[in-house]
């Protein structure tokens, strides 16, 4: 079957990871099903006409899809195809002409200064899973990590004599990220002390991960999941928070400092700036700040008041 081709080849050659080669083989079951059960195509290679794509994009649309939905499905079957093409497995591209649905533009949703400040002061850092709590909501707001990449961190990704911890990215790209001290130190009592007292609850006291749960296992991404929940919650707060949040929220943050662009690029792992620029929504007051300070205009007219 041409799927399981398309699987090992997203999984050894591009190092996908297991839930995006899912979502790619999940849209690809999708059109395959809308060939069959509409008699179009006996199966994926049989479909050779770029008006079975448009025929699929149509059917959709009729079903309530959205357009974000719409357009991711285009691309990962355009992808697909292509992936037969090069492989001389069919003549044409049936996606290749496809137009993808104008997606309206959204601002992330983030967290200001405040509100930050407010959860770490909510926290209750004298137990051991307060504490790993702590570090868990400075891990994800000083250094920008993905849901995957704090759950991935190991002991030997953290380096406090250099005051930086390497981080795993999407696709097997790497990244350093620097910590400042009161992380960093935060990083070194977990690491002595309570991160020692979670393990005695399990059974690998040899364990790697960084992040251990109330088990003394291996925190899962669900499982960071239920702890924002539990902080928000002792917080009084009544907003939901999920992890990517915290993530736009560093980078909105630094951006609002005066970090450089293609820093915050760099820090947060993305391939393209163009991922990046969705964060250059900078207050008015410190655009307007930094106009007054750099624009000579202004500055002339600062000096001859």
């Amino acid at each position: 079957m041409v799927e399981n081709l398309y699987k090992d080849y997203l999984l050894v050659e591009k190092n996908y990871s297991l839930d995006t080669v899912k979502s790619y083989l999940n849209d690809i079951e999708s059109f395959k099903n809308f060939l069959m059960n509409e008699g179009l195509a006996k199966d994926l290679l049989d479909a050779r006409r770029e008006r079975l794509a448009r025929n699929f994009i149509s059917y959709l649309d009729n079903q309530n899809f959205s357009k974000k939905t719409i357009a991711r499905k285009i691309s990962g079957l355009k992808h697909f195809y292509q992936f037969l093409v090069d492989r001389n497995l069919i003549d044409v591209n049936i996606f290749l002409t496809v137009k993808t649905p104008k997606i309206p533009k959204k601002l992330p949703h983030t967290i200001d200064d405040d509100a930050i400040n407010y959860l770490f002061n909510s926290i209750q850092k004298d137990k051991p899973l307060g504490f790993r709590n702590y570090l868990i909501l400075d891990l994800l707001y000083s250094c920008g990590l993905r849901a995957s990449e704090i759950v991935g961190l190991e002991i030997g990704d953290i380096y406090l004599s250099s005051g930086q911890i390497l981080v795993h990215g999407k696709g097997s790209k790497d990244r350093y990220v620097p910590i400042h001290d009161k992380l960093a130190e935060t990083l070194k009592h977990y690491l002595s002390y309570t991160r020692v007292s979670l393990l005695a609850k399990g059974d690998d006291t040899f364990q790697k991960k960084l992040l251990i749960n109330y088990k003394g296992t291996p925190l899962t991404e669900r499982g960071l999941r239920v702890i924002l929940n539990d902080i928000i919650k002792q917080s009084g707060e009544t907003y939901k928070i999920h992890p990517h949040m915290l993530r736009h929220a560093f980078a909105t943050t630094l951006l609002n400092h005066g970090a450089d662009l293609r820093v915050v690029q760099e820090l947060l792992g993305h391939t393209h700036l163009k991922s990046t620029q969705v964060y250059t929504h900078v207050s008015s007051e410190v655009l307007k700040e930094k106009y007054k300070n750099t624009h000579p205009r202004m500055i002339n007219n600062e000096k001859n008041k």
